[in-house]
């Protein structure tokens, strides 16, 4: 199997028989084989009949994952994940917004050489101050904290090379920040621009709501991506400079009594210093618990910390 097309559906009872007509019209003039996996995340209308009587009508290249309720988009796509056969594995909502046009130069752009390839929605069809602002100020904050820059992190349209996917396990809201947790595995990536089309049908399952916690979320990555296997460094560092400013200003007040002869006993400043000291040793402790509980996870999940692109030797170059 050449690609996997993975598309997440709630409530597109209207939209699902255009989308899967367009992607056939899209595929079938390619050379690639494929298989279209529809994830149903427990849709209250009849999407999951309509998803049925496609399967049923068009065959082995139809798949459809019918989850028990609606667990949200990270979920669904991770369930398309598991079930995916291909090389490649393409993403893309399933409300006609993303076009199935677009799939072949993205496919391109993948054999140019690249692992993950996003689309970035140049001309974006949506409301500007209820969607693309707060896209456009998610996408900056996203691209410094993680340091992954990227016009658009909310696309949904992304092509990945298969050991990309297999590494990749999403919890959350985790989805949008998928070139961004896969970039821990030192991966190759591009954007291309896609079109973006008005919804047709249907109303948006995306809010302003979501903010909090995509900011979440991003705290999440952050640490994965820069502590998740030393985390004693971030806990222990700010432990350190904690009981440092404590230690400090408790000298500064005791040198104060001793030779300036200033009371201590009415300062605040006394239990700002003693508390600093103890946070401080809260954090260290933290940070050791938590070096214990990472080498735990790792060595019992056998989870690697290193990821190989190639090795070379005496049998030849071997892709890995």
């Amino acid at each position: 199997m050449d690609i996997s097309l993975i598309i997440p559906i709630f409530n597109e009872e209207e939209n699902i028989p255009l989308l899967y007509q367009e992607i056939r019209e899209v595929m079938d003039a390619t050379e690639y084989s494929y298989e279209i996996i529809f994830v149903d995340d427990g849709s209250s209308d009849t999407s999951v009949h309509v998803l049925e009587a496609i399967s049923q009508e068009e065959g082995s290249n139809v798949v459809v994952v019918a989850l028990r309720r609606n667990f949200g988009q990270t979920a669904a796509m991770s369930a398309g994940f598991d079930h995916a056969q291909g090389d490649i594995t393409i993403t893309m909502d399933g409300d006609l917004q993303n076009d199935p046009h677009d799939i072949p130069a993205m496919v391109a752009k993948l054999n140019d050489g690249y692992d993950v390839v996003t689309g970035w929605r140049f001309d974006r069809k949506d409301p500007f101050l209820s969607r693309k602002l707060p896209s456009m100020m998610a996408n900056k904050l996203i691209s410094w904290v993680t340091g992954v820059g990227l016009h658009d992190y909310g696309c949904t349209l992304k092509a990945f090379r298969r050991e990309v996917t297999e590494n990749i396990h999403l919890y959350g809201e985790m989805h949008r920040f998928i070139p961004a947790i896969a970039s821990g595995m030192g991966i190759s990536f591009t954007e291309v621009k896609v079109n973006h089309r008005a919804r047709r049908f249907g109303t948006s399952k995306y809010g302003i709501s979501r903010t909090i916690r995509v900011v979440l979320d991003l705290l999440t990555v952050k640490f994965l991506l820069s502590y998740a296997t030393r985390p004693l460094h971030v806990f222990g560092t700010v432990g350190v400079l904690s009981t440092a400013l404590g230690g400090l200003i408790a000298m500064i007040m005791l040198i104060q009594r001793q030779f300036f002869d200033i009371a201590l006993g009415n300062r605040p400043l006394l239990l700002l210093a003693v508390l600093l000291m103890f946070m401080g040793v809260q954090f260290i402790t933290m940070g050791l618990l938590a070096e214990l509980v990472v080498r735990t996870y790792h060595e019992s999940q056998k989870k690697p910390i290193y990821y190989i692109r190639r090795v070379f030797g005496q049998n030849g170059d071997i892709s890995c």
